[in-house]
C-alpha cells in the first residue's frame, strides 16, 4: 500500500510532463521559421523577430535557474543536512532540498517545452544533443530520490553513491550547457555575452566556495578554543601534592 500510494504522485507528475512537450502552443510554426531564417545561405546572421528573441530568452532564463542555481543549491542543502546534529534541522533541510530540486525539473521541463514547441530542432548542435540526454537523466534522478532504501538497509549506501554521483553529473553537465547555449546564441544572434558568462562563472563560483566551506567551518570554528585535552590536568599535576608533602615530612624530621 506505501509503494503504491507513492508512485500515484510520480504518476501524475511524469504525465504532466509528458503532456507538456506533446501539446503544441499556438505559433509554433512560425517561431521556427523566424528562427531558420536567423542565418541565412552564408551563414551570416540575421536580425531574430521580437518573439523568438524573447522565447529565447526565457528558454535560458528556465535552464539558468534550474541547472545554474536551483541544483546546486539542492546539492549543498544535502550536504549542510549531513553536518547537521539536529533532527529538526536535518528534516527542514532535507524537505528544502527537495522543493529545489522540484523545482528545478519544473523549470528544465518549461525550457524544454519551449524548445520543442517554438525552435528548430534537428540535433546538429552539441546544445541540443547534451541537453537532450541530460533531460533524461534528469528524470531519472528523482525517481532514484523517490524509491530510496530505509536507512540500514544493505542497499542503502549503493543507492546513495548512485543518487548522489547522477545528481552531481546532471548539474555540471547542465551548467556546461548552459555555457554552451550562451555560445550558441551569440553565434546566431552576434550579441555579445560576456555579461552572462561572467555573471553565471561568478554565481558558480560562489555556490562552490560554499561548498567547500561547510565542510571546513566547524573546524575553523575551532581554532579559537583550547583542546579539551590542554585543559585537563596531567599525571604529573595529580601527583604534585602528594610529592610535595612527602617531601615537606621529610624536612621537619
Amino acid at each position: 500500500m506505501l509503494v503504491s500510494s507513492r508512485k500515484r504522485p510520480l504518476l501524475l507528475f511524469t504525465s504532466s510532463v509528458a503532456l507538456s512537450l506533446l501539446v503544441p502552443s499556438d505559433g509554433s510554426s512560425s517561431s521556427r521559421e523566424n528562427l531558420n531564417q536567423s542565418h541565412n545561405k552564408t551563414g551570416h546572421p540575421l536580425e531574430m523577430a521580437p518573439k523568438v528573441l524573447f522565447q529565447l530568452k526565457l528558454h535560458a532564463l528556465f535552464h539558468w535557474s534550474s541547472f545554474g542555481f536551483l541544483m546546486p543549491v539542492g546539492i549543498i542543502l544535502a550536504r549542510m543536512s549531513s553536518k547537521s546534529k539536529s533532527g529538526r534541522c536535518i528534516r527542514v533541510l532535507f524537505y528544502c532540498h527537495v522543493i529545489s530540486q522540484v523545482a528545478a525539473v519544473l523549470l528544465a521541463t518549461g525550457g524544454a517545452a519551449l524548445s520543442l514547441m517554438n525552435f528548430e530542432n534537428s540535433f546538429s548542435n552539441n546544445h541540443q544533443r547534451v541537453g537532450l540526454a541530460l533531460y533524461g537523466f534528469m528524470l531519472l534522478q528523482p525517481l532514484i530520490g523517490f524509491f530510496r532504501p530505509e536507512r540500514g538497509v544493505k542497499l542503502r549506501s549503493l543507492w546513495y553513491f548512485l543518487h548522489w554521483l547522477l545528481g552531481v553529473a546532471v548539474c555540471a553537465t547542465g551548467i556546461a550547457n548552459v555555457y554552451i547555449g550562451l555560445h550558441t546564441y551569440h553565434e546566431r544572434t552576434t550579441r555579445n555575452v560576456k555579461l552572462w558568462t561572467g555573471l553565471l562563472t561568478f554565481e558558480i563560483s560562489l555556490l562552490v566556495f560554499f561548498y567547500l566551506l561547510i565542510d571546513r567551518w566547524s573546524y575553523m570554528m575551532k581554532q579559537g578554543h583550547a583542546p579539551i585535552e590542554q585543559l585537563r590536568p596531567t599525571d604529573n599535576r595529580r601527583t604534585y601534592p602528594t610529592t610535595l608533602r612527602k617531601e615537606l615530612g621529610m624536612v621537619q624530621e
